[in-house]
């Protein structure tokens, strides 16, 4: 006999269901860049067809990689701190990016 999965959710009132989302603004080395609130640092990147914002020494281009922090691939500097996960970092209107390279 298996035990009953979770009972289905209304979608309606699904508690996790996203709300409206707000307009934001970050700059990113030093031009204004539109997203929006809830996207990490990395999304907005990635939805203005930024796919790398960075090299290694050997000057391959690195962006996302895994997406959830462990392989900082994705180093930024947010509002004057260094080495910012921009897939973990959630952006806030008015934030300053700054990326390695500008490629």
């Amino acid at each position: 006999m298996t035990a009953p999965g979770p009972a289905p959710v209304n979608p309606r009132q699904d508690p996790v269901r996203p709300g409206p989302a707000s307009p934001i603004t970050v700059i990113v080395d030093g031009s204004a860049v539109r997203g929006l609130a809830g996207q990490t640092v990395a999304g907005v990147l990635l939805a203005a067809g930024r796919l790398a914002w960075r090299t290694t020494r050997s000057g391959r281009p690195r962006g996302v990689f895994c997406g959830i922090g462990v392989c900082h691939d994705c180093l930024v500097t947010v509002n004057g701190l260094a080495d910012v996960r921009a897939c973990q970092r959630r952006a806030a209107d008015g934030d300053t990016v700054s990326t390695e390279d500008e490629a």
